[in-house]
């Protein structure tokens, strides 16, 4: 797991061929605003979110974002137990976010 800084997580997700970007945050923070091509996995979903981790390709690099840093790092924590090598939390989280932002219909 690396902790990247807004600068350093979006340079390196642009050079990188092999992400996905994981939204972590709920349902309700999503419905605000999503980084665009994100899937969405609520960390609150307990053992739901350990199961739909699993189901991921775990060859993958994900890049992890929550609204603001702290959840995301609890998620890279739990995905580097489930042997997905590559997790990069997203510091300050959509809440610091430059970047293009989707609305999910």
């Amino acid at each position: 797991m690396a902790d990247l800084s807004q600068e350093e997580w979006t340079k390196q997700l642009e050079a990188d061929t092999n992400a996905i970007v994981l939204d972590v945050r709920t349902q309700d923070e999503v419905d605000e605003g999503i980084i665009p091509n994100a899937i969405h996995i609520d960390i609150f979903k307990g053992q739901g979110f350990i199961n739909e981790v699993e189901d991921l390709d775990k060859t993958k690099n994900f890049y992890v974002y929550c609204r603001s840093g702290n959840r995301s790092g609890q998620a890279c924590a739990i995905m580097n137990q489930l042997d997905i090598k590559n997790a990069y939390n997203l510091l300050g989280g959509f809440n610091e976010w430059q970047g293009e932002v989707a609305h999910v219909e």
